[in-house]
């Protein structure tokens, strides 16, 4: 291990540490939450029929249409989610918009787990300037969306299965809602830039969204199974959820949400795809994003990669983010211009 590989190990462990409000929560099968039943007496039997009804058709399972209640106040964008979870405060989409054009080239920016509603705000002003207009959507559970007594996103990535696939869902379901707004501003070149699970929700959408052109990816991987079970920002969730399952079972049951079953959904799309990532990433290890990065061109897809020295924290800190935020928003300006 290189010095700085070992400078950068240590900075990771050193943020992971310093992040208020983990908990470990109890393992649960959630059913309830994909239409099951909380009582089910095989909740593995149920989950494998899940699986291949909706890996199958996901097509219907990731199907919205637009919000009714649209509503723009100042910069502030707001409507009603797709899904009706069991929190209002979560069910009410909120958004950042940051207006370059009028029309044009739009994206939607989906930021990292338990992200701030502060945060990346300087990636969409860095987008305003090459003349793209950007939404920073809120995700399920995240800072406006928090529920009463999880001010972190507990119930985004957690130890309850059938919540963890609701809430993900719904990510999807609320991205797509947001570029059916921007469709109605009057933006028709439209992207995605998603950032670690907001980089797998972003993929997930783009994989089901005709509209998106375009998508940069800061930080991939071939299954959420397999980063939460061996990822370091995870091993509170993955503590819960190898009491009962392993690693095969939570790769399988969360493959729905997961990019890779849907990598060959993307030939002859034409849509351009940029992937950014960490050689050092112990959140999303390198074997994860390697497995996809050759499964993609078995299935047809051509991917641009940027692979830096860094990790998963540290991608956010000089240098390395300026290479990242020139990059992605170079990218984004070409694939989206007319």
């Amino acid at each position: 291990m290189s010095l700085l590989e070992r400078k950068i190990r240590r900075y990771e462990h050193m943020r992971w540490a310093q992040e208020p409000n983990r908990r470990t929560l109890p393992f649960a099968w959630g059913l309830e939450y994909i239409g099951g039943s909380a009582n089910e007496p095989d909740p593995r039997g149920y989950l494998d029929h899940f699986l291949e009804h909706t890996l199958a058709h996901s097509d219907e399972w990731y199907a919205t249409g637009p919000a009714t209640d649209y509503s723009l106040n100042g910069d502030v964008l707001t409507f009603t989610s797709a899904i009706e979870s069991p929190w209002p405060e979560n069910n009410l989409v909120h958004g950042q918009f940051f207006r370059a054009r009028h029309t044009g080239p739009a994206v939607v920016v989906l930021a990292q787990w338990n992200s701030r509603w502060e945060e990346q705000t300087d990636v969409c002003r860095w987008l305003n300037k090459l003349g793209i207009t950007a939404v920073k959507m809120s995700l399920p559970y995240h800072d406006r969306r928090a529920i009463p007594g999880h001010p972190r996103a507990d119930h985004l990535v957690g130890p309850n299965v059938g919540l963890t696939l609701q809430a993900n869902r719904q990510a999807v379901l609320d991205a797509r809602r947001t570029l059916r707004w921007l469709e109605q501003q009057g933006y028709d070149r439209l992207g995605v830039l998603g950032t670690s699970i907001g980089s797998s929700i972003a993929f997930v959408t783009m994989c089901h969204e005709p509209a998106i052109r375009a998508g940069a990816f800061l930080h991939v991987a071939t299954y959420c199974g397999d980063v939460v079970a061996n990822g370091l920002t995870t091993m509170n969730v993955w503590e819960s959820l190898q009491s009962k399952l392993s690693q095969e079972d939570i790769r399988r049951y969360w493959s729905p949400i997961s990019p890779f079953p849907y990598i060959p959904k993307l030939l002859g799309t034409g849509k351009k795809i940029l992937a950014i990532t960490g050689r050092y990433d112990p959140t999303f290890w390198p074997e994860f994003t390697n497995a996809f990065f050759d499964e993609a061109p078995r299935g047809g897809i051509d991917i641009e990669r940027l692979s830096l020295p860094c990790g998963h924290y540290s991608m956010g800190v000089a240098p390395f983010k300026w290479l990242v935020g020139f990059r992605f928003g170079t990218f984004l300006f070409q694939s989206l211009a007319a």
